[in-house]
């Protein structure tokens, strides 16, 4: 196995996430079906810190949930990425309680119910802090 091959969500609107999704996360956006149809919807495809993101058009969740996809920024990144997360309005979620030494996360909803995380600490951190 390599990796992760890309993520897929679903969502009402296409360009209203892909603003959303460049915006945030500096998306680059390398694919649009427009009118035709190789899947099951039309799609966009994004290249978020090289990891290949795909949007399709459909019904968006109906319920929010704590599954999530969390990318890792630098903790002196975490004001920046706030602040484009708070100009578009969406909803963000209250911080967990966190230990420290475990990095901090800023967590918000897309359009479409999804939640994102933004998490300034990795693996190895956080399992050293728990060994404590």
């Amino acid at each position: 196995m390599e990796g992760i091959s890309h993520i897929t969500f679903i969502v009402k609107d296409l360009e209203k996430t892909a603003a959303f999704l460049k915006h945030i996360f500096d998306a680059q956006e390398v694919y649009s079906s427009d009118d035709k149809r190789f899947s099951i919807a039309e799609e966009k495809f994004f290249l978020i810190a090289g990891q290949w993101f795909a949007v399709m058009e459909g019904e968006p969740l109906k319920e929010r949930t704590y599954n999530h996809v969390a990318f890792k920024i630098k903790e002196e990144e975490f004001t920046l990425y706030e602040e484009r997360v708070k100009a578009l309005g969406v909803d963000c979620r209250p911080p967990r309680s966190r230990v420290e030494g475990e990095g901090r996360s800023l967590y918000f909803y897309d359009f479409d119910n999804h939640l994102f995380e933004l998490h300034t600490g990795t693996l190895t951190e956080r399992l050293k802090r728990y060994k404590k």
